[in-house]
């Protein structure tokens, strides 16, 4: 699905100018002719087809896909269960488990239903180059989207890994909103402070604070 067919476009249109919004359809139609790149053309924009800003309840902010064949899948962290977890999402399931519980897959779409947008800054990458689409047409709308998300009247809880993912938090009103922020969940960073962070209890009780259903991270 093209971006112009998701909820979000009419918000993103406000928010990018036409030359923005015409230089990503040239750069899709341009990368996926030169080299393989993940994910597949058809889920580049996965994530915002499947949460609306109606019901986005969660931000989760990636940096861009898996660079390996068969993992991305247009959702942040999240791979299909008949590929092995990569480290970054086995040591967020082993967080999960210390926080509210075990999930036994690690396809994540069944969170994407219930209000958390998986979103990455960057939305394509090359065959092993990892970053390698950083810094081009992607960060203006993936800022976009987080501005949208942030100026929405219903409370929000983002859920910033790393660095990468921080640097949104400018963007980001944190009067109505909760921003979790800690080190990547990267083997490199894992142990400076992302495993005892209790994101997911803490997104939760925010959530209900805020009389919103919570996040039924196990299912």
């Amino acid at each position: 699905m093209p971006l112009s067919h998701t909820s979000w476009a009419p918000n993103v249109k406000k928010k990018l100018t036409s030359d923005q919004i015409e230089n990503i359809s040239a750069f899709l139609a341009r990368v996926y002719q030169n080299a393989v790149v993940f994910p597949p053309k058809d889920k580049v924009f996965a994530a915002l087809v499947a949460t609306t800003l109606q019901n986005t309840k969660v931000v989760i902010m990636g940096q861009d896909p898996y660079h390996e064949l068969g993992q991305a899948q247009g959702l942040s962290f999240s791979v299909p269960d008949v590929v092995p977890a990569p480290p970054s999402l086995r040591n967020i399931l082993t967080e999960l488990t210390d926080d509210v519980g075990t999930r036994s897959s690690h396809d994540l779409t069944s969170w994407t239903t219930q209000g958390v947008l998986l979103l990455n800054a960057v939305l394509t990458v090359p065959e092993g180059r990892a970053n390698a689409h950083a810094k081009g047409v992607w960060e203006p709308l993936t800022d976009a989207i987080i501005q949208i998300a942030s100026e929405d009247d219903q409370p929000k809880v983002f859920i910033l890994w790393g660095k990468y993912a921080q640097s949104k938090r400018q963007l980001i009103d944190e009067t109505r909103h909760l921003v979790i922020a800690s080190a990547h969940p990267s083997p490199l960073s894992a142990y400076r402070g992302f495993f005892g962070s209790r994101p997911f209890s803490k997104a939760n009780a925010f959530l209900i604070k805020n009389s919103r259903e919570p996040i039924k991270w196990l299912e």
